[in-house]
């Protein structure tokens, strides 16, 4: 955490390993070179066994943080599709994937760090308390310790906290936000963003705890303990360069969050 008279600092992490079989998914290894933290896939919405383990070495030989990146059982759809689920099903998801990526993490001598659910299932876990209470279950049965990455300023956050979890709240640099502080709907134009300049600067912003600007043109602050930029982005590794690029210049620094 930043205080007034340290130096500023903030985590940055990319969602990676989502890659199967003979179809590949953004440039993995040259951004693993970049960013602090990674949230690698563990076979469900995206990767397979021999991704998850080529991923998880790549990370723990460049010391990045790795996070297992779970999602809906929904690989045709990249588990960007709304699921209904069993309390219990999703309970035994959680686990199944967050065991497949320690499993990979110890074969390497590594661990896993925290928890970051991925696309539908995070951003329904925002606001449905009833997954939401699945997923923390399912990280506590295995390691009531181990941290869980969620939306900033969700509803999953207080939830979280108030079953014993560390939050690690997260925001996205290339990702267009409302007035109020909510990502903006992937169907609705401008909710991604492709200007390099545009993404380092919301970084930044986020980094130094200043306000971005919302879709709309009002400013909006949203703390940050780690910002993404989405590994299936076309553009990754030149943002993830540029905002780097950008925190060095105003003297940030990047590293893990705590």
């Amino acid at each position: 955490m930043n205080t007034p008279h340290s130096r500023p600092s903030i985590d940055l992490n990319s969602d990676l390993g989502e890659s199967y079989g003979s179809w590949v998914m953004g440039n993995d290894e040259a951004v693993l070179d970049l960013v602090s933290s990674a949230n690698i896939a563990c076979g469900f919405h995206a990767g397979d066994a021999s991704v998850l383990l080529k991923t998880v070495t790549a990370a723990s030989a460049r010391r990045v943080r790795i996070g297992a990146h779970i999602g809906y059982n929904d690989i045709a759809g990249f588990g960007r599709r709304t699921m209904e689920y069993d309390h219990d099903d999703l309970v035994a998801e959680t686990i199944y994937q967050i065991g497949a990526i320690q499993a990979a993490a110890a074969s390497v001598g590594s661990s896993v760090d925290y928890v970051k659910p991925h696309g539908a299932l995070y951003n329904r876990i925002a606001f449905d308390e009833a997954q939401a209470s699945a997923v923390i279950e399912g990280i506590r049965r295995i390691n009531p310790e181990l941290p869980l990455m969620a939306l900033s300023g969700s509803q999953i956050v207080d939830q979280a906290r108030s079953a014993g979890l560390t939050v690690i709240q997260e925001t996205f640099a290339d990702r267009a936000y409302t007035h109020d502080g909510r990502l903006v709907s992937r169907t609705q134009a401008g909710a991604v963003h492709h200007d390099p300049q545009v993404t380092a600067g919301q970084a930044l912003a986020f980094a130094t705890g200043q306000s971005i600007t919302s879709i709309d043109g009002t400013p909006v602050n949203v703390h940050a303990d780690s910002i993404c930029v989405h590994g299936d982005n076309p553009k990754a590794l030149e943002l993830v360069r540029t905002i780097l690029g950008v925190l060095r210049d105003h003297d940030v620094e990047v590293r893990h969050a705590r």
